[in-house]
């Protein structure tokens, strides 16, 4: 093994629990584990990102990962830490959704090469030849209602009820972990804390069906420092899916996430190694204005999810704002990004014929930018107004190549007030 799993994810922050004798089978060979993903979405979202993890550090360690997408679980839904039973949904979508997660994953895992390469396994395969009297009668029986009532994710229903079909849902999941021990050698599940009863089922299950060792570990929920849930934004969820989730969002969520959390995210979500995390921690503390961690982590995790292009757009967006960047930096931005970037600063539509009109008279008349055109003569002559990023006086002429996109300007009052002007031809 090239390291102790086990030890990595402890210096991580990334260990939760584990039953015994885990770090023990993981030391002594190549170990297949698994984790599970639920398709309800077409794109994995950040608040996914701990279990991918844990498969990309499990894989860096020498161990063989499995991913198993719920192709038959998705189709019952999972009851832990629901507080309703959700809508199930249609063959078709999931099937969209298993495909599109496949790829976003690709990203993380190497599928293609070496004796401990990726697979993907979906239980679809195994449950849609498997007749539900077999099923209740030799894996159901293994396990007593009293035991799966004893659940967390179970007894958190109980007030508010739940489903059979739900209720199953751990016995299910206990036979994932049983064939896969049986088919592909499988002897871990992994996941979130959440994930212990239905993954401990399954261990439960094995022994009792004499199928050998088997082991469990999980990951810790990741909660931000005020205790709210990780991977939220105040416009939902931020997605790995560059048309649910930009990929300046994306970057813009981790530049912006706080001092005290960028300690903690840091070791979980980058592959760097002790010794640089803990370098770039020790200059973070130094001077935590700079944002040296936020950038380095916005940096590793954009490029990983969206390339280095994306990034560089990223960045350049950013820069627009916060930073120094001129007319160049803002012309090299695509449409969207650019109205991304704009896109809580007041806006105006004017007709391309205002244009003529001057400086002045755009400011004032054609918009609301400055409220009279005395005061857009006094701020022009105080070299306080910029189009585009450069300063302009009274006597500029505007024609079409000012326009951004051919179609926009960027005012600028002061340093800090920007105005996007969509000019319609």
């Amino acid at each position: 093994m090239q390291n102790n799993f086990v030890e990595e994810l402890r210096w991580r922050g990334m260990l939760h629990d584990m039953t015994p004798g885990t770090e023990e089978q993981l030391q002594k060979e190549l170990t297949v584990g698994y984790v599970g993903f639920d398709p309800t979405a077409d794109s994995l979202h950040i608040g996914n990102l701990v279990p991918v993890m844990l498969l990309t550090h499990f894989q860096r360690c020498g161990h063989k990962p499995l991913v198993l997408v719920g192709g038959a679980t998705g189709r019952v839904g999972d009851p832990s830490g629901k507080t309703k039973e959700r809508q199930l949904l249609d063959e078709q979508t999931i099937e969209k959704n298993l495909k599109a997660q496949q790829i976003q994953l690709s990203r993380f895992l190497n599928f293609s090469e070496g004796s401990n390469k990726a697979e993907i396994v979906n239980n679809y395969d195994w449950f849609k030849e498997l007749n539900f009297l077999d099923f209740i009668r030799d894996v159901g029986k293994h396990i007593s209602i009293n035991y799966m009532m004893a659940k967390d994710s179970v007894k958190n229903r109980l007030e508010t009820g739940m489903s059979f079909t739900e209720f199953s849902y751990q016995l299910i999941q206990g036979y994932d972990f049983f064939h896969l021990l049986k088919h592909k050698n499988c002897k871990l599940q992994m996941g979130g804390s959440d994930q212990w009863g239905n993954i401990t089922t399954g261990t439960e299950l094995i022994r009792r069906m004499g199928g050998g060792n088997s082991f469990a570990l999980t990951a810790p929920l990741i909660k931000k420092a005020d205790g709210s849930k990780f991977g939220k934004s105040e416009g939902g969820n931020i997605w790995l899916d560059p048309k649910k989730t930009s990929p300046y969002q994306f970057y813009q969520f981790w530049i912006n996430v706080s001092d005290e959390d960028v300690i903690n995210f840091m070791p979980i979500f980058s592959l760097k190694t002790r010794s640089e995390i803990e370098s770039l921690i020790a200059h973070h503390k130094e001077a935590p204005h700079l944002r040296t961690l936020q950038k380095a982590l916005a940096e590793e995790m954009t490029i990983r999810v969206h390339g280095e292009h994306d990034l560089e757009q990223a960045i350049k967006a950013s820069n627009i704002l916060f930073g120094k960047s001129g007319e160049e930096e803002l012309r090299e931005l695509n449409e969207a990004t650019l109205l991304e970037v704009f896109e809580s600063v007041p806006s105006y539509n004017v007709n391309y014929a205002a244009l003529s009109d001057g400086i002045v008279e755009l400011l004032a008349t054609h918009t609301n930018i400055l409220p009279s055109k005395s005061e857009a003569r006094k701020m022009l002559k105080a070299n306080a107004i910029s189009i585009n990023k450069n300063k302009v006086t009274d006597g500029i002429e505007l024609t079409s190549d000012n326009l951004i996109h051919n179609a926009y300007l960027i005012v600028q009052k002061g340093k800090k007030n920007y105005f996007l002007v969509n000019v319609k031809k």
